[in-house]
């Protein structure tokens, strides 16, 4: 069994992503790393250099900015990613610039591939997440947080990604998947009020049609956590050991309400349903779990 990983990454020096943290943290899983850089405004590729794996291969692409409703080129990036899987490997694993899988994990990663690799209606497995916020003490708990994501594809070239390359499909349907045992755990919003308006100012352009559109929200200069989430709860588990040393390096502290809820009369109904009974009621669900 063969599984090839791939991502994309531009300007991570700037924006300050884990993707160190995130490639090295599936490196023991996967056969090859496909990295795919674009044409940012600093050294991104010294940085993906200093990992010092014969696994990586980096390909050069040239991302078009006119492509910035709803994400798409991040999609179109994704894609071009992807045709840099070697023909043989049976998966693809995605992985975005802010998200790292626990070592814990690796095991039954590669024992639900290997489980599901000659079962052709599979066409990729499903991971749980963890949205960590403002610091690595807090998680997101509320329907705001997707809980489910594909993350391993079948090495299959009718597979796309989709919208702005949060999952995949197939000639436009869902995938077929498998759940496994497994969690991504999701660092984007983990950073100093400082770092995160600099990010969402930088990144928010490829949700945004125009300039004018992207610069109106250019309001303040720094992030005011306390105004962006309606349910968070305390993480008690540990990190992966990749993140360690950008664990020792936070030096900001937010201390955020757990126990206020900022929820409307219908979602807090949902919420008391899926605390009790694990089942997230009405959520859209990109992909069809077989």
């Amino acid at each position: 069994m063969k599984i090839s990983g791939f991502t994309i990454i531009r300007n991570a020096v700037t924006n300050d992503y884990p993707v160190t943290e995130s490639i090295s943290s599936i490196l023991p899983v996967v056969d090859e790393m496909i990295v795919s850089i674009g044409d940012g405004e600093d050294d991104t590729e010294s940085l993906i250099r200093s990992i010092g794996s014969d696994k990586i291969k980096i390909v050069q692409s040239q991302w078009d900015m006119s492509l910035r409703k709803g994400g798409e080129v991040l999609a179109v990036e994704t894609d071009k990613a992807f045709q840099h899987v070697s023909p043989d490997a049976d998966w693809a694993f995605y992985i975005q610039a802010d998200e790292v899988i626990h070592e814990k994990y690796h095991p039954a990663i590669r024992a639900a591939a290997e489980k599901y690799k000659d079962d052709k209606r599979v066409k990729g497995l499903l991971f749980n997440y963890l949205h960590f916020y403002g610091t690595y003490d807090y998680v997101g708990d509320s329907r705001k947080w997707y809980n489910k994501e594909v993350r391993i594809i079948r090495n299959d070239k009718n597979i796309r990604a989709f919208r702005d390359a949060q999952g995949f499909r197939e000639n436009g349907h869902k995938l077929p998947v498998k759940q496994i045992d497994a969690w991504v755990y999701h660092y984007g919003w983990v950073k100093s009020p400082k770092q995160m308006f600099e990010k969402q100012r930088n990144v928010s352009r490829f949700w945004h049609e125009s300039e004018e559109d992207w610069k109106k929200i250019v309001k303040e200069d720094f992030f005011d956590f306390n105004n962006h989430y309606d349910s968070l709860e305390k993480f008690t588990g540990t990190h992966p050991l990749v993140m360690a040393e950008r664990l020792k390096q936070q030096n900001w502290n937010i201390e955020l309400d757990t126990d206020t809820k900022y929820f409307s009369f219908k979602d807090k109904i949902l919420y008391w349903i899926e605390k009790k009974t694990g089942k997230r009621l009405f959520d859209f669900q990109n992909y069809t779990i077989i």
